[in-house]
């Protein structure tokens, strides 16, 4: 396959180009999120719903998430710095992204962010001996297994982020030092013949080989974060499920409007006032 320098026209999901950018896919994702969380929270809300029709819901759910992380793959083999720096989400969620998405880790706060707030809420049952049936009810069990399951995703989380800091030094070895440097001296000579485009042919060597560290590095990543999600949510009964699936949803999509709201408030400040 062949690759190519980091740039933000390439394609998404092997589509030929003009038909679909990952922005585009990213857009109507949110929407088809926005959808499954309505039918997530009109099914937390009911008391009619069986167990295996709440199955299904999360079955659909965690089917969307793979189908999600399935074309962010697609898409970082044909440009991977795209997808490590997204122009389609907020400055706010850019300050908190871990190798081009949320900290695998993150999954356990939230878990225990919600299943703390549901505790709290429902106490006056739970003292009474009565199950809540929501991430407030968690068995001992259950606890102990996402504690295990916590301190194995930080491992990896680890070696990741230090593969990723490995990689990172790369853009400063030798061969990038060198290339850097004849490229100066030859913008300064002027030369513009076949030296240049022999160099440029080691710059583009050079770089898509790092980008290529980058790709596989990224799909390590995502691959954690579906790993560590789907994990959860087998830990979870099929309502607890639904419950941390609200959790994670409205956490994403509020964030990303919040962070968006905020961009759009900074463009605007620094528009010229105009003087009549």
């Amino acid at each position: 396959m062949t690759r190519h320098k980091c740039s933000s026209s390439r394609t998404v999901g092997g589509l030929e180009p003009g038909l679909e950018t990952f922005a585009g896919f990213f857009e109507r994702w949110l929407q088809e999120q926005e959808r499954d969380l309505q039918d997530l929270i009109r099914v937390a809300k009911s008391d009619s719903e069986s167990t295996q029709s709440v199955a299904e819901l999360v079955n659909r759910v965690m089917g969307h998430y793979s189908n999600y992380y399935r074309v962010k793959s697609e898409s970082s083999k044909h440009n991977a710095c795209e997808m490590l720096t997204p122009a389609w989400r907020s400055h706010l969620e850019d300050a908190f992204l871990w190798i081009g998405g949320w900290r695998p880790s993150m999954a356990f706060h939230l878990l225990y962010s919600k299943s703390g707030l549901q505790l709290e809420a429902g106490l006056t049952e739970l003292l009474a001996g009565l199950s809540t049936g929501d991430l407030g009810d968690l068995s001992a069990r259950q606890l102990a297994r996402v504690d295990e399951l916590h301190r194995h995703t930080v491992r990896e989380e680890k070696e990741l982020t230090e593969k990723m800091a490995a990689h990172q030094e790369t853009v400063a070895d030798s061969s990038m030092v060198q290339l850097s440097h004849v490229v100066t001296e030859l913008m300064h000579g002027g030369d513009s013949g076949n030296g240049t485009e022999s160099v440029d042919q080691r710059v583009n060597s050079a770089l898509v080989s790092k980008e290529e560290g980058l790709e596989q590095i990224l799909g390590k990543a995502d691959d954690l974060r579906l790993k560590t999600l789907k994990k959860v949510v087998d830990i979870l009964s099929p309502i607890q499920a639904v419950h941390f699936l609200i959790a994670a949803a409205e956490l994403h999509l509020r964030v990303h409007e919040w962070g968006r709201k905020k961009d759009a408030q900074a463009k605007e400040s620094t528009k010229p006032t105009k003087i009549c």
